[in-house]
């Protein structure tokens, strides 16, 4: 496993250890909370738009990140060096905050924190379709293999599909779109600035 992936993958798991010892404190103070929280929510901070990617609401939620972390993670890392990767999990990152942000500011939803790396890992997802069009990926259910752009590209459309109409509550669909199109435009900055090189 490539040490920026790892780094990561252990954070995360500080990260669901420190709730689990302090409690909701750790969710008040570095979970993502609406810019308009109303007058008992917890106010928003601009770390939240980084902290909130290391917590997670539950031990399966933490699961399947992680091994969506582990299967794509390295991968990326390899291909693009471990600064770049870390340069391009953030931004995803703060793509995914910045949708759900505005998400919720547009909607006037009731003040629910978001937590979890899932906007970094759709962010890396996307990138694996872009960089291995073609390598099978396996569905879990039903268990049907298809090339990596297909893959992401059903799983975007899905996303949009159950954000837009507004399926699958508690889940935050727009900030999985956030993460992938935040890595989409950087990775066109990124082509744009070689090929002028």
């Amino acid at each position: 496993m490539m040490p920026v992936t790892r780094a990561l993958l252990v954070a995360c798991i500080a990260g669901y250890l420190l709730q689990a010892v302090l409690g909701d404190g750790v969710l008040l103070h570095f979970a993502l909370w609406p810019l308009e929280n109303g007058l008992y929510a917890p106010p928003f901070r601009s770390w939240q738009l980084l902290t909130y990617a290391f917590l997670h609401g539950s031990l399966m939620h933490l699961a399947f990140n992680l091994y969506a972390l582990y299967m794509f993670g390295s991968e990326i890392e390899r291909l693009l060096g471990g600064r770049r990767y870390l340069t391009y999990y953030g931004v995803c990152v703060l793509g995914a905050a910045a949708a759900q942000l505005l998400v919720a500011h547009l909607s006037h939803s009731d003040p629910r924190p978001t937590v979890g790396a899932s906007g970094g890992i759709f962010g890396l997802l996307l990138a694996f379709g872009l960089a291995f069009p073609n390598r099978r990926l396996m569905l879990l259910l039903p268990p049907i293999p298809m090339p990596a752009w297909l893959f992401v590209t059903l799983y975007g459309a899905l996303e949009l599909i159950l954000g837009a109409t507004g399926s699958n509550t508690g889940v935050a669909h727009f900030a999985h779109l956030g993460g992938m199109a935040a890595g989409f435009l950087l990775i066109a900055y990124w082509r744009r600035l070689s090929a002028r090189r």
